[in-house]
């Protein structure tokens, strides 16, 4: 049996990058999966992976913009599996923008998405952990809500907020038995990102370059989000809450 065997997980942003990857994880380790997001051909072959691997897996169109879809989300998968026991919230947008260019409505954007979208849905399920007597959310952060960024200042603000309703959550639905914690993520080339990074100019060459200088020499990967997400998850983390798992190859480190 799986360290996930029978529970019932959403993961929020899990149609490609670290969402689909914990969502393929989680299935490996016996969840049921309500896979989300607004790419419907993208989440569809999420789970159409997920099943031929033997798991269970649904998939959910939502815009996390949008209340109502953030709350049809998490009904789901009580409809489905009649239960929810986690909640990932891993979706999250990034554009870049210089501070003297953002506007309310880049701002809003953002924090709708990043920040207001895991609120709705840690909302949403909150009740049925009640019910059910526990549950685990788990909070992808970002080491720029602590270093920051030169044009990711909109971004940063956002996981800063995120990481502030982590720690809120773990302190007030303790009582609960439900666990909240943050993952502070290090640099991964999710395919998002190398696009991101070709269009600020960087090649493949520039990238290998980049990750020269980092602390460990290499970027990170989406396998070791997962794996930090199935820990935090599963019974072995049964009195971990509050906690900011760095899982970044030692970028954002202070001494």
């Amino acid at each position: 049996m799986g360290r996930l065997q029978d529970k019932v997980a959403v993961i929020t942003g899990s149609t490609s990058g670290i969402g689909a990857c914990i969502a393929r994880r989680f299935a490996e380790e016996g969840a049921r999966v309500v896979v989300s997001g607004r790419r419907v051909d993208e989440g569809e072959r999420v789970v159409a992976g997920i099943v031929a691997g033997g798991g269970r897996a649904v998939f959910q169109r939502t815009d996390l913009a949008q209340p109502d879809d953030c709350r049809a989300l998490i009904a789901r998968a009580v409809d489905e599996f009649g239960d929810l026991e986690i909640l990932v919230n891993n979706a999250g947008i990034f554009p870049r923008a210089d501070r003297a260019a953002i506007t309310p409505e880049f701002w809003g954007q953002i924090q709708d998405v990043n920040v207001r979208g895991a609120m709705l849905c840690g909302q949403a399920a909150e009740p049925i952990m009640v019910a059910r007597g526990g549950g685990s959310i788990i909070n992808m952060g970002s080491c720029n809500a602590f270093i920051g960024g030169e044009n990711l200042l909109a971004y940063s603000v956002s996981k800063g907020a995120l990481y502030n309703l982590t720690m809120n959550w773990a302190r007030h639905l303790a009582k609960h038995r439900i666990r909240a914690n943050w993952i502070s993520v290090g640099w991964v080339l999710t395919e998002m990102e190398r696009q991101t990074q070709g269009l600020e100019g960087r090649d493949e060459q520039g990238l290998e370059h980049l990750s020269r200088h980092l602390p460990m020499g290499e970027f990170n990967t989406e396998d070791d989000m997962a794996a930090g997400c199935v820990y935090l998850a599963s019974d072995d983390a049964v009195r971990v809450t509050g906690s900011n798992l760095v899982i970044a190859a030692g970028m954002g480190v202070r001494v």
